[in-house]
């Protein structure tokens, strides 16, 4: 699979919300563990990347 140029800038704002998202999931009784988050993260440098070349395309 092809990275995005841009995944590590996604991954840092990812780390930036991930507090208040583990937060909300612990809340709802969803424990957050690495075997748990990869496939998460994965899903969201997806959409990111998505919606970055959107975002591009629309300029």
């Amino acid at each position: 699979m092809e990275q995005h140029p841009k995944t590590m800038e996604f991954m840092q704002i990812a780390m930036k919300y991930l507090p208040e998202a583990k937060e909300k999931l612990e809340g709802s009784g969803i424990e957050l563990s690495m075997e748990t988050l990869q496939p998460m993260m994965e899903l969201f440098t997806k959409v990111m990347g998505e919606a970055y070349e959107l975002g591009k395309k629309d300029a």
